[in-house]
């Protein structure tokens, strides 16, 4: 689990998985937490396959719930694409359900996984993707110390803006 100020993020388990498609209600009990009715924008990433680590030494490097304990309930979630590659780069994305927007979970849960990446030794980098407009994800990963990478193709969305920090720049 990372914690941070307001937030905890618990890993996505297969059995959340096989919950999150079989019966939301369940999963909810599983977890002890009140689920957004509009949650997850992207159900995808739920998929039994999905951010699943090849082996067991890279679990961390998965998908979390966002839990706002104070509120009993789950805020959002995202999650790392898989663990870092030979040149140490990490890749982290989120979502926030639409009923919690504005109140700084996606801006604290990023820093959370930010702060834990470069916990890991083995993490050079942080990158992280948005859509190739002006955006409150552009604002987030600004407050959380990435800059604007470059424009890059997406075969599915077509341009999208790569944002990143190193680990000189969040050490600075």
């Amino acid at each position: 689990m990372i914690e941070t100020k307001n937030l905890q993020l618990h890993a996505v388990k297969p059995i959340h998985k096989e919950l999150f498609w079989r019966n939301r209600d369940e999963l909810a009990t599983l977890l002890q937490v009140t689920l957004p009715k509009n949650w997850p924008h992207f159900p995808d990433t739920f998929s039994p396959t999905a951010n699943e680590p090849a082996d067991s030494s890279s679990t961390h490097w998965r998908g979390y719930f966002f839990i706002w304990p104070v509120g009993g309930v789950l805020v959002g979630n995202g999650g790392f694409k898989g663990p870092p590659n030979r040149s140490g780069t990490v890749e982290i994305g989120y979502e926030i359900a639409a009923e919690y927007w504005n109140r700084g979970f996606a801006t604290e849960a990023a820093q959370g996984m930010i702060d834990y990446a470069f916990a890991q030794r083995e993490v050079q980098t942080v990158i992280a993707h948005t859509l190739a407009e002006k955006n409150a994800s552009n604002c987030v990963l600004q407050k959380v110390g990435m800059m604007y990478g470059a424009e890059v193709d997406n075969r599915e969305l077509g341009k999208i803006y790569r944002w990143q920090i190193s680990r000189k720049e969040y050490t600075a």
